[in-house]
């Protein structure tokens, strides 16, 4: 049954979710069309790109929602405390409590990673600069607070990937809820 889309903003969502399920390698355009209740001709008026089009458009879309939901936050507060859990607690409601991946770690795994490779790398590279730098400022020296901010991002990352493969979710609430001691702790 055809779907009526009035902006392609609308798809997103859904495309994301077949990234996320498949890769992007595995995304074919019959499980696209599947998803969004498109045909080819309707996905390629939408996207002229084609599928790397579409994968593009949903990475901008995820940075987008980190830059304003996490990166920005972090950077903008002198109160590490309270941006920690902030941040814990958008990342915890974006990855659905641990039943969600990460779709830009999924590309990071996979072979198309180098198409996508400015998007990958300016994800995990802001992410890790902003809470480096709210540490930081926070009296943590540099080097502390890169390698406490780098070891935040192993364990959100390393959880998710753990959570999905024994399919259980509690671990990665269990990663997030030990992560604030870890990165609020006074230099020694």
């Amino acid at each position: 049954m055809a779907r009526e889309v009035a902006d392609r903003t609308e798809l997103l969502p859904l495309l994301a979710e077949v990234f996320r399920a498949h890769g992007y390698e595995g995304a074919t355009l019959s499980l696209i069309g599947e998803a969004t209740g498109l045909g080819k001709g309707s996905l390629y008026h939408f996207f002229p790109g084609g599928k790397q089009q579409m994968a593009a458009e949903v990475l901008g879309e995820i940075d987008n929602w980190f830059e304003v939901n996490i990166f920005a936050p972090l950077r903008s507060s002198d109160d590490p405390a309270p941006a920690v859990a902030a941040m814990i607690a958008a990342v915890d409601g974006y990855f659905r409590s641990g039943h969600r991946v990460c779709l830009v770690g999924v590309i990071a795994l996979g072979a198309s990673r180098d198409m996508f490779a400015v998007q990958v790398h300016g994800y995990f590279k802001r992410w890790d600069d902003a809470l480096s730098r709210l540490l930081a400022r926070s009296g943590v020296n540099a080097r502390t607070a890169r390698q406490r901010s780098a070891d935040a991002l192993l364990t959100i990352q390393g959880a998710l990937v753990l959570a999905r493969a024994l399919d259980d979710p509690a671990i990665f609430r269990r990663a997030l809820a030990d992560l604030p001691p870890r990165l609020l702790a006074k230099a020694g």
